[in-house]
């Protein structure tokens, strides 16, 4: 029996040399940047993936770029010149699942919602049942969580899961009076949708 594949977590994608020491700037693609700069080594991986496995890099230093919001400045060991920083570029910096950060509850990664099965409850009988009369209203499949999308940046809002149905493209808001259930383990998001939600929808 073989091993199941290392996943792996995209934190940053190196964009270009920066200086003449031999660091990199790189686009984050993480909501905890901060803890990129206590990282002592990280993987680094060609974009798209491909046969060749990510490798162990050590890292000299890593800080945010204050010039540059949404980036920060990486310095491999033993790069020390322009032309070394340049075979980093377009490579991805990955990490182990394992090390991927701790949400707090009610919080999720758009990865692990992303493939879900969305199923729709309806709101008098939301609870479970045990009734064999209870069969009409057992929770219908609605569809698949295909994306997340989020509201434009320093602006409050509840994210929508964007989710493929038989009848098109739905987007229900990841609130808790919405999306009663959300177990990314099974797979399964159990959600009773408000009265004129889909005519919200185009």
């Amino acid at each position: 029996m073989s091993a199941e594949p290392q996943r792996w977590v995209i934190v940053a994608r190196i964009l270009r040399p920066r200086g003449n020491k031999g660091e990199v700037a790189a686009e984050l693609l993480t909501d905890f940047p901060e803890r990129l700069t206590r990282l002592t080594e990280v993987f680094l991986g060609a974009s798209g993936g491909g046969a060749a496995e990510p490798r162990l890099t050590a890292l000299k230093s890593c800080w945010l770029s204050q010039n540059h919001k949404g980036q920060a400045v990486f310095h491999f060991a033993g790069c020390q010149s322009i032309s070394e920083a340049e075979k980093f570029r377009g490579l991805e910096v990955l990490l182990p699942i394992e090390q991927r950060a701790t949400l707090a509850a009610g919080q999720y990664f758009v990865d692990d919602l992303v493939g879900c099965l969305v199923f729709e409850n309806f709101a008098e009988h939301a609870g479970v049942s045990c009734s064999p009369c209870s069969l009409a209203t057992a929770p219908a499949l609605l569809g698949v969580v295909k994306d997340v999308q989020f509201t434009g940046e320093g602006v409050s809002g509840t994210p929508l899961l964007v989710v493929d149905t038989s009848a098109g493209e739905l987007l229900v808001p990841l609130a808790e009076d919405i999306c009663l259930h959300v177990n990314t383990r099974e797979r399964r998001v159990d959600v009773v949708l408000p009265e004129g939600l889909r005519d919200l929808n185009p």
